[in-house]
């Protein structure tokens, strides 16, 4: 039987809403299914495949991240259908919930609090970028692993560049790209937070600062530690 785990939360629960993580691991191929009610909407995430340690590394992540929303879409099958629930009937008389799979990735993220098709297409492109971001690692060749290489990067966080501290809000439009490039230096440095830090100048205190602005950064980065033999962060 696979193993289950709760995202996000412990106990399946967190500020009210309740989530379920199914990952079932065969031939090297992993599917996590999820599905969190919550005010921010339902989030499902299909991720395959993935390496030994059960991380999901493609290449062409930094490439979807950089299309238009039309071209990203376009590489999206797109399904509406009724959303059940809270919400009262007015929400279930149309087709308005949506869900978009990106094959290439094996990414599927919905959005469904809306009465919106529109703004549920929307919520749910803007949650594949994230999704991008959080669940798909790109690596980073060795050669690249030095200040000097990594700041001409486009996903270089901007205050960096002149010796400044990592502090991004979730609304900064910088703050997704970061993230993605703080995990994938830390899959590059096997989860050790002291030496990502020393790459990007800044120091492991406001690293960790950094994760705890999105819970879901957080669990990405224990996920990390734990495969390779770290402490989990506090």
């Amino acid at each position: 039987m696979p193993p289950t785990a709760c995202w996000p939360g412990s106990g399946g629960r967190r500020g009210g809403c309740k989530a379920r993580t199914l990952v079932a691991n065969v031939n090297f191929a992993i599917e996590i299914l999820l599905r969190a009610r919550n005010a921010s909407g339902t989030l499902v995430v299909v991720s395959r495949p993935f390496d030994t340690r059960g991380i999901v590394i493609q290449s062409q992540r930094n490439h979807w991240t950089t299309l238009s929303d039309s071209q990203l879409l376009s590489q999206c099958e797109v399904d509406t259908y009724r959303a059940s629930g809270p919400g009262g009937q007015k929400r279930n008389k149309t087709s308005s919930a949506v869900r978009l799979r990106h094959p290439p990735s094996g990414l599927i993220v919905i959005a469904e609090e809306s009465r919106s098709q529109h703004e549920n297409r929307a919520k749910a492109l803007q949650r594949m970028r994230q999704a991008l971001y959080l669940k798909i690692r790109e690596e980073i060749p060795a050669c690249e692993l030095t200040t000097e290489r990594l700041q001409p990067r486009a996903d270089y966080p901007e205050p960096l560049r002149n010796g400044g501290r990592l502090d991004l809000g979730r609304k900064d439009p910088r703050f997704w790209p970061a993230i993605g490039l703080v995990l994938d230096l830390l899959l590059a440095k096997e989860a050790r937070l002291s030496d990502v830090a020393h790459l990007l100048g800044i120091s492991t205190a406001n690293l960790v600062e950094f994760l705890r602005i999105e819970p879901k950064a957080w669990a990405e980065a224990n996920h990390l530690r734990e495969q390779f033999g770290q402490k989990h962060l506090k």
